[in-house]
């Protein structure tokens, strides 16, 4: 694997099984226990009841387009290569709405309410990062 330059994030203990679901190629969810809501970011409480009893539970890897930005200059310098570089908002089924890159597309292509699909890119032995991808049926 090539050293990959570009930022990477800092895992947390209450982040780790999210990054080892990602390179089992899971898309990971927290759970919380005590009020039954699903949380996306991981976080050490529950933003509903602040309650600490959480646990995962494993996401379709579908999801909606809920809003999008494209890309297409002025970035720092790393991250010159992946010009157009589209930035999304998607709406899991599983009440969530995460921020990811869409790949594998053309701007061009990407509409509000398109169906998505979670890919795995290995970027280090360590980590792997979750993008979507439009739903190839």
């Amino acid at each position: 694997m090539s050293e990959y330059k570009k930022p990477l994030p800092e895992i947390q203990p209450y982040s780790q099984p999210f990054w080892d679901g990602t390179r089992e190629h899971k898309l990971l969810v927290q759970h919380c226990n005590a009020c039954d809501t699903n949380i996306f970011y991981p976080r050490r409480d529950c933003p509903e009841c602040w309650s600490q009893d959480l646990g995962w539970i494993e996401a379709s890897g579908r999801a909606t387009v809920y809003t999008y930005s494209v890309t297409y200059e002025g970035v720092e310098e790393k991250f010159v290569e992946d010009l157009p570089i589209i930035l999304a908002w998607i709406d899991l089924p599983e009440g969530i709405r995460m921020h990811t890159n869409l790949v594998e597309c053309e701007p061009e292509d990407v509409q509000i309410g398109m169906e998505v699909e979670v890919v795995y890119r290995p970027v280090t032995d360590e980590i792997t990062l979750p993008y979507f991808r439009p739903v190839v049926d």
